[in-house]
């Protein structure tokens, strides 16, 4: 099967050493945009970039790494629980192009944070416009309403050079109806500076084949420490493209469906199937999320 790729920044690159956060006004009358029909019809972020399969070999020779959206594969989710309200799709115009990612909603002092991938709200030197939060998206429903973003947010580092080590975003939506979002929809836990290699839940809204973005879907399992290009959590998972920017979750609770946030999905290997891989949670995660909450 072929696989749509974007192209990743060099990880090896020198990371920039700017210490403040970089974030854009976003379009805030979003509502009209988004018909049912507009967000069927988005495609996922990951499609819109393409770049040529490479070989293990090339990243020897010093060639820029070339990565792909997550592959094949997932399940999806029926366990019901506060995950069906939080996480959402989430939709923007990349480049004149409707496109589409994931989401999820976090506790956060303004009520207003959603957390999702770097490229999913700046990409190739461009901030997305148009951009919207739909918590508990269903095949072009928004049974929590849409809601659009005041600021955009994302890392220094992936601002800078699109370094995936910190392909961590951010936004900031407004009220609706003199409610904020996670007095509609709840929020999960989120936190920074986790220990590696533990157990964790994936969510997001796969968009390309074999999956079309109506439903949410999952992956869990013990992760791992990236050993190629990045120092990125690892995870046995096949959902594609579209599910960036979908939640990581400590501690789960099925029963409940709630849990910790900890990465998000980011990006998988061309050379690499079946696997998934989303940043850590440190520091510079961790500040973003500051300015996001005071915003």
């Amino acid at each position: 099967m072929k696989h749509t790729t974007f192209r990743a920044a060099v990880v090896t690159a020198v990371l920039s050493l700017a210490f403040g956060l970089v974030g854009v006004p976003a379009q805030a009358a979003v509502k009209p945009f988004w018909t049912p029909e507009a967000m069927r019809a988005a495609v996922p972020m990951d499609h819109l970039v393409k770049a040529p399969a490479f070989t293990p070999q090339d990243v020897a020779k010093g060639q820029r790494a070339i990565i792909q959206s997550i592959p094949n594969g997932g399940g999806v989710w029926t366990g019901g629980g506060q995950v069906t309200h939080t996480a959402g799709r989430v939709f923007f115009v990349f480049n004149g192009q409707n496109a589409s990612c994931s989401g999820d909603a976090v506790t956060s002092t303004n009520g207003s944070v959603v957390v999702t991938a770097g490229h999913c709200v700046k990409y190739q030197g461009t901030w997305h416009t148009q951009w919207t939060f739909v918590p508990g998206y269903d095949n072009g429903n928004a049974p929590y309403s849409q809601w659009a973003a005041k600021t955009t947010l994302t890392t220094p580092q992936w601002e800078a050079s699109e370094d995936m080590n910190y392909d961590v975003g951010m936004a900031v939506v407004n009220p609706l109806n003199g409610q904020r979002l996670t007095d509609v929809v709840g929020a999960q836990g989120i936190a920074f500076n986790q220990p590696k290699n533990q157990s964790m839940y994936t969510f997001g809204y796969p968009a390309e084949a074999p999956y079309d973005g109506t439903k949410l879907d999952y992956c869990s399992g013990t992760t791992f420490t990236d050993f190629l290009l990045t120092k990125d959590h690892g995870m046995r998972c096949n959902m594609t493209g579209g599910s960036s920017g979908g939640p990581w979750f400590l501690s789960f609770n099925e029963g409940t469906g709630a849990g910790v946030q900890a990465s998000v999905n980011s990006f998988g290997y061309v050379f690499l199937p079946g696997y998934m891989f989303g940043p850590y949670f440190g520091a510079d995660a961790q500040n973003l999320y500051n300015r996001a909450q005071s915003s």
